[in-house]
């Protein structure tokens, strides 16, 4: 979590580009794929009988491991590159050690815990990783090691040297390269402008600004006949347990996956826009911190899933570091009870279908939402003259309660 008043770091950033693959390129990564995910599977079995016999079942071991297989177990793993053998180890690890961080939290909230789990054939999209070592981008193609060369589609230079890629297939059959690279700082003017940002479902985000507001896209709401259309004919043609899936049962599950993904892109084409809007017309922003998971137990559970709040928000905060602009978390708690002009909290909460604020103290009138924008400014020290005990831009402040 970011701490209110801090500049966003740069850290790294991907680059996604489209692959064109031929059909002996296509043998070549499917064929290094069922070497890794063996190795995956591998990993799962000995991480169980580890945790079985109370033993541990660390990286070195791992690697151990594949050395051993390699070398004498299972010596078809040579004719494959090591590199991305010892990255899904890595994988592997990484994923084991998050399991074990997060079971007591996930126990505790009556979720299902667990370690990873085998990666089936049919079912796992194949995706590799390849350090700096296992691959290099010459004339305009990717050459993976293994002899593996691949067509990349161009749409934008890479700003430096990746460090690794990861080239993966999506649902769609389409293969893709991801490339890591330090991310460079792009700082945009000053304006002198501040912003104070509030999540919602009728709309998707309000601000401080009425020019800055963003309306629910309702981009699902939109394909919702296709994708009713596209459920009827699978529906029809379910194959029935224990028979392979027709033709016609895969070619409606392929449209619909099709349909999902542009609804997806187009949430995330009308969020970065946004967030550029936000970004480059404000010095600082207040973001209200808001989880909108618990909105999936509730009546608006379709509609906050369209409004796609979560993507919106990664992709302003996303956009401010890109920029070097100031972010400010705000915790949720009571942001709809304050009051933006004297600080008084109401006694009780307000009901949803009430969407004007009134302020029993000093009588303020306000819309809603535009009042809680308000409010994630002087929480963060964005308006002096708000309530007491607010520090000016630039404070060490806390994250307000």
């Amino acid at each position: 979590m970011k701490t209110p008043g801090a500049v966003v770091d740069a850290g790294h950033a991907r680059y996604t580009y489209r692959l064109r693959v031929s059909s002996t390129a296509h043998s070549a990564l499917l064929a290094e794929w069922d070497r890794c995910r063996w190795i995956w599977n591998e990993c799962v079995a000995r991480s169980k009988r580890a945790h079985r016999d109370g033993e541990k079942c660390g990286p070195a071991r791992l690697d151990g491991m594949l050395t051993e297989a390699r070398r004498a177990t299972a010596p078809w793993l040579a004719e494959g590159s090591s590199v991305p053998q010892q990255q899904i180890i890595r994988d592997f690890a990484k994923s084991r050690a998050k399991a074990l961080k997060d079971i007591k939290d996930r126990l505790s909230q009556g979720q299902r815990a667990g370690m990873p789990r085998h990666k089936k054939k049919r079912e796992a999209d194949p995706t590799l990783n390849y350090t700096r070592r296992g691959f290099r981008v010459k004339e305009g193609h990717l050459h993976l090691a293994g002899g593996i060369v691949l067509t990349v589609v161009w749409s934008r230079d890479l700003p430096a040297d990746p460090s690794s890629v990861r080239v993966y297939r999506d649902s769609l059959g389409r293969w893709y390269a991801s490339f890591v690279v330090p991310a460079e700082l792009q700082p945009l003017p000053a304006t002198g402008a501040v912003i104070g940002v509030d999540w919602g479902v009728r709309e998707t985000a309000t601000t401080t600004s009425e020019a800055h507001d963003l309306p629910h896209a309702e981009h699902g709401r939109k394909a919702k006949a296709k994708l009713t259309r596209y459920d009827r004919m699978m529906a029809r043609r379910k194959p029935a347990k224990g028979r392979s899936a027709s033709k016609g049962y895969r070619e409606a599950s392929r449209l619909r996956a099709k349909t999902c993904r542009k609804i997806a892109r187009q949430r995330q084409d009308t969020a970065r826009k946004w967030a550029k809007h936000v970004v480059t017309d404000h010095d600082a922003i207040a973001v209200e911190n808001f989880h909108p998971k618990f909105l999936a137990k509730t009546s608006m559970a379709r509609k906050a899933a369209d409004a796609a709040i979560g993507a919106t928000k990664t992709a302003l905060l996303e956009m401010a570091r890109k920029h070097a602009r100031d972010v400010y978390l705000v915790h949720p708690a009571h942001t709809t009870m304050d009051c933006a002009s004297c600080g008084a909290r109401t006694k009780h909460a307000l009901p949803l279908s009430e969407r004007t604020y009134t302020c029993i103290a000093c009588g303020a009138v306000s819309p809603r939402d535009k009042n809680s924008a308000r409010v994630m400014l002087v929480r963060a020290g964005l308006n002096p003259a708000g309530v007491e005990g607010v520090g000016p831009l630039g404070a060490p402040l806390q994250e307000a309660a």
